[in-house]
């Protein structure tokens, strides 16, 4: 178990070429993530900021989105989310996703590997 005040936020700039920056805690870390899992973190982008469009190999990513509203690129297709959305990003494609409301943009982030 980790208490939220136990965790380290770490503020990273221009994330896959994307503007602005995000903030990145990971809820577990280390041996706690086991073998077939590569991240679990709350994710925090700022209005205007994004998460650039990359792709994955060899894994998958899963969003669900806690709070505020944004776009996500879904392979190239523009899609809006908002909080109770869960996206899916499968083995060999892309995504990214910008915060395009007035508040922060909140999600778990989870990648598992094949």
């Amino acid at each position: 178990m980790t208490k939220t005040s136990e965790r380290e936020t770490v503020k990273a700039e221009h994330v896959n070429g994307g503007a602005g920056f995000i903030m990145k805690e990971a809820l577990i870390t280390g041996e706690e993530l086991g073998e077939h899992c590569k991240m679990f973190s709350r994710v925090t982008i700022k209005p205007g900021c994004e998460l650039g469009h990359h792709e994955h190999h060899g894994e998958t990513e899963t969003y669900y989105v806690l709070s505020g509203s944004g776009m996500y690129d879904d392979n190239g297709k523009a899609v809006p989310i908002e909080a109770g959305d869960v996206t899916f990003c499968k083995d060999g494609d892309g995504h990214g996703v910008k915060n395009t409301g007035t508040e922060d943009l909140v999600f778990v982030a989870l990648i598992l590997k094949k």
